[in-house]
């Protein structure tokens, strides 16, 4: 097991190379990208704040939107702008959010801070949030409730998996549970949205996030269900069923 508080010689130096070492996101990458760390695959969506508009979705018309072939269709002509969409965060029987969702400023679900079984309910989960000023954050479910935050989008999903360049304690290095599995994490104003290309376990994930692409912090959004839309990688998973998306696109030209 990780120890959540553990401290290590020379952690603020490893972290410090490890941000040095991570891609650095440019207007002129694209919006996603394959890489491999300890070998196994990753697709690596990034969402810069300056570049591009991020926004959440899960319903249109009181219905869920269920799958990213859907999505297309209520984003209308706006969907020709996707950067990339990726399921973001946990739901229930009804695809409906379990946690915190909040979508263009509106409470669609409140903070859930109840403990029961499965890994959203891992403590300590967390809250992927974007304010008004675009910047990206993720933040501790008890941080985040002690001093409330005025989103224009949040999910709500667990366990965290880096909190403060620290590991979650109830992840082991490397365990036996392996899926295809999807999270974000976030550094300075860029948020990197991952898909294993094959199963992984939380640990190698973990690992990844704040080894591979130097996030401190980095939350798990879902296993085996983890989709992804990319338009410049020609794909667009054919997962059904799915609760909620982000979705992040291109900025629209300024008009002078």
């Amino acid at each position: 097991m990780v120890g959540w508080k553990r401290v290590v010689v020379g952690l603020g130096l490893s972290l410090s190379l490890a941000l040095l070492a991570a891609p650095v996101a440019r207007a002129a990458d694209p919006p996603c990208h394959g890489a491999s760390f300890e070998g196994a695959a990753f697709t690596v969506c990034a969402y810069r704040a300056a570049e591009q508009q991020i926004r959440l979705e899960s319903a249109a018309n009181g219905a869920p939107i269920g799958s990213f072939a859907a999505l297309r269709r209520v984003l209308g002509p706006a969907a020709k702008r996707v950067d990339f969409a990726m399921n973001a965060g946990m739901y229930d029987v009804d695809q409906r959010p379990i946690g915190l969702f909040v979508s263009d400023g509106a409470l669609e679900h409140p903070l859930n801070r109840t403990s029961d079984l499965g890994n959203f309910y891992l403590k300590p989960n967390g809250v992927f949030w974007v304010g008004d000023d675009g910047a990206p954050h993720v933040e501790a479910t008890d941080t985040y409730a002690e001093a409330p935050r005025d989103p224009e989008w949040a999910t709500q999903s667990g366990p965290l998996l880096v909190w403060r360049g620290a590991f979650n304690p109830h992840i082991s290095a490397n365990g036996t549970s392996l899926q295809v599995r999807n999270a974000v994490g976030v550094s300075g104003r860029t948020a990197f949205f991952v898909i294993s290309d094959a199963p992984v376990s939380f640990g190698r994930l973990a690992r990844f996030l704040r080894d591979g692409l130097g996030c401190p912090d980095a939350l798990y959004l879902d296993g085996a269900v983890s989709a992804l839309w990319a338009p410049t990688l020609g794909r667009q998973d054919a997962a059904t069923g799915l609760g909620t998306f982000v979705v992040v696109s291109a900025r629209r030209p300024s008009r002078r």
